[in-house]
């Protein structure tokens, strides 16, 4: 199962998509390339542009607008992130863990740990920075504690091949209220407990703010308080996952602020579906502007 599959079916429509891409052919024109201050790297994920839109088109309007990263691309798509001159900034992969499949249980260590190490020399090769996984789902035989225990013991086991490689492993943090029911790591704290027990700087949180928002709120306290933990973040407007501007309740300009302020050098990247209606590059640019601070 790959993350975050139901995006592209609450995009904005084609037609839309269509309809852009039609005015721009033809008025023969080329939108301008958008100068940002660029303090804070963003990235993307492919739900925040129409759906339909050609993966190369996704790369082309996104260097256009200033973006740096992109999030959860296969390595063979890593070509036309080059040429566009973005990164690959968070890679999964297809052998790791899954959201209800994860590193809670030791069953699923072996295989997991294979195609975590060979994903390692992969990111390696292609100049990726980050490789995300999950802890994986509750269930009638697990507690957390002992769920805990077994991300510790996977974590622990291939955290000097990370460190050794220069690649950093990326655990989630999901809400388990709204879209994914019995995901273990769901509150910062549980996870918070497993990084500072495996205490390597190549393991680290993806702090998804939407996620967050929902589970625990206080966003910019717990970034502050647990920062050394983070090694990535998400973005979404809560409620819906949809802009992330007035419309919904997060304030990202401040959000972005603390995150300058405390010295953040990874990515944060942007993972909404534009609202129903919305242009999605009109959107797009807008959330990169709220976050260029």
């Amino acid at each position: 199962m790959q993350r975050r599959n139901f995006l592209g079916a609450v995009t904005a429509p084609l037609l839309l998509a269509r309809a852009s891409m039609a005015s721009f052919a033809g008025t023969q024109a080329t939108p301008p390339t958008v100068q940002r201050k660029g303090r804070l790297k963003q990235g993307v994920t492919q739900g925040v542009f129409a759906r339909g839109t050609s993966f190369e088109d996704c790369c082309k309007e996104a260097s256009r607008l200033g973006i740096k990263g992109f999030d959860l691309v296969a390595p063979a798509n890593w070509p036309t992130l080059k040429k566009y001159g973005l990164v690959s900034s968070m890679y999964q992969p297809t052998a790791g863990a899954s959201i209800a499949n994860g590193l809670n249980r030791k069953e699923n260590h072996e295989r997991i740990d294979a195609g975590m190490r060979a994903a390692i020399d992969e990111a390696v090769a292609a100049g990726v920075p980050n490789i995300i996984t999950f802890s994986g789902n509750r269930g009638a035989q697990i507690t957390d504690t002992e769920g805990a225990d077994n991300c510790v013991t996977f974590l622990n086991n291939i955290k000097g091949y990370a460190e050794m490689k220069g690649v950093t492993i990326c655990m989630e943090l999901l809400n388990s209220k709204v879209n994914h029911r019995g995901y273990m790591f769901d509150h910062m704290a549980w996870g918070v407990d497993v990084m500072k027990r495996v205490n390597s700087p190549r393991v680290k949180i993806l702090y998804d703010i939407y996620h967050a928002q929902i589970m625990d709120g206080d966003v910019v306290r717990n970034i502050r308080d647990n920062f050394q933990w983070i090694g990535h973040f998400h973005t979404g407007g809560n409620p819906d996952r949809h802009d992330i501007d007035e419309s919904q309740e997060l304030n990202y300009r401040f959000i972005a602020q603390a995150i300058v302020d405390l010295g953040f050098t990874g990515f944060l990247s942007h993972e909404y579906s534009p609202a129903m209606g919305h242009d999605p590059i009109a959107v797009l640019d807008k959330a990169i502007g709220i976050c260029d601070v």
